[in-house]
């Protein structure tokens, strides 16, 4: 093991797992700064698209949904109902579970966030290549889907949207 004063920075500068870290500051940046006049994070779009999608969606459904802490969640969905984007409804057979549902609003967002999603995500690629890019997104699949398990909150889509019933 190398000792502490001989490690330099081009170690970390070079490690897989800082240049993820950057790369999602980066795209974090890039999304909010396309995305601004909506006043929109990336987790409170992607809970919107899964909201819109699966409308009566829970907030443990959409957690794992999303891939998305559960407890960091409730502070998501109470600044998009803030925002009058989302509502929250009692379920039928249980009045202590809230279901969620996109708002006229909501849904009036996302259609007009969408060119702005687009240009941040080719904004985030545009530096590279086209074979590069497609490299990329290949491996970059690859690698979350074999990593799945070793996240805090790994995705568990088809978990989640079982349990929805086959309605949706």
């Amino acid at each position: 093991m190398p000792k502490p004063d001989s490690v330099t920075m081009d170690a970390v500068y070079t490690a897989p797992g800082y240049l993820f870290r950057r790369m999602q500051q980066i795209a974090v940046s890039i999304f909010v700064e396309e995305c601004r006049a909506f006043d929109l994070t990336p987790v409170q779009y992607a809970s919107l698209i899964a909201i819109s999608t699966h409308p009566g969606i829970d907030a443990t459904r959409l957690s794992a949904v999303i891939a998305f802490d559960r407890s960091t969640l409730g502070n998501v969905i109470e600044r998009l109902e803030s925002k009058g984007l989302i509502e929250r409804r009692p379920a039928r057979d249980d009045k202590r579970v809230k279901l969620l549902y996109l708002t006229r609003q909501g849904g009036g967002t996302l259609r007009e966030i969408m060119p702005a999603v687009d240009r941040a995500q080719a904004r985030m690629l545009q530096p590279l290549k086209a074979a590069d890019r497609k490299m990329l997104m290949g491996l970059l699949s690859q690698l979350v889907d074999l990593n799945n398990e070793a996240s805090r909150v790994p995705l568990r889509a088809e978990d989640a949207l079982q349990h929805l019933g086959k309605s949706n």
